[in-house]
């Protein structure tokens, strides 16, 4: 943001100019880009849904976070370090006291598992979950946040218990298109952003 002499502060992008004092001002677009593409990729709005979710490093603490603001009914967090999952469980009991959230698989059946980790990058990668413990076919959809391969083994043996899928090239788009409005003030051409982002990843 820029300023002119006043204290009337405004984005760097209204200015002819260069104005005389600047200051920054941080955003982070991974969190309404997950909601985003969790409802045009899956149809779904998060809230009063119930949601496993893999992985406590920094896409997943964001992930959680922005479940609980949007009013998921419970949340199961898994992480390879539990004491990151329940750093996280703890946060969101002091931020959103009404959501259900705890440390370890559902029982029953669920509406979604979301992949937060980085298994699934390499065609090597053991499955995020554990389909011994929790079955794919109790999840009626699974988004993974990893877009390139656009198939993980994750999302293909998901696809085959009968789960809808999608993978992380909505939320890539949204992040993208997000910080394009903030830094130019105009709104983001998706089609075109979308049309590129395939070519450029799948082609």
């Amino acid at each position: 943001e820029g300023c002119n002499g006043d204290d009337d502060w405004q984005p760097l992008h209204i200015f002819e100019t260069a104005p005389t004092k600047l200051r920054s001002h941080g955003f982070n677009t991974d969190a309404d880009a997950i909601t985003q593409s969790l409802r045009e990729d899956l149809g779904m709005e998060v809230r009063g849904e119930n949601v496993l979710l893999l992985g406590a490093g920094g896409a997943g603490r964001v992930a959680a976070l922005k479940l609980a603001s949007a009013g998921v009914k419970s949340l199961h967090l898994i992480n390879r370090t539990t004491s990151k999952a329940e750093a996280i469980a703890g946060e969101i009991h002091v931020r959103f006291p009404a959501i259900k959230v705890n440390v370890g698989l559902p029982e029953g059946e669920i509406d979604l598992i979301i992949n937060a980790t980085s298994l699934g990058l390499k065609k090597d990668d053991p499955l995020p979950l554990d389909t011994s413990a929790f079955k794919l076919k109790n999840a009626r959809a699974v988004f993974d946040m990893i877009y390139q391969p656009a198939q993980t083994p994750f999302l293909i043996a998901a696809s085959e218990a009968g789960c809808q899928t999608a993978n992380g090239l909505g939320m890539l788009l949204h992040q993208g298109a997000t910080a394009l409005e903030i830094w130019s003030g105009q709104s983001a051409p998706l089609d075109a952003m979308r049309a590129a982002l395939k070519e450029a990843i799948y082609a």
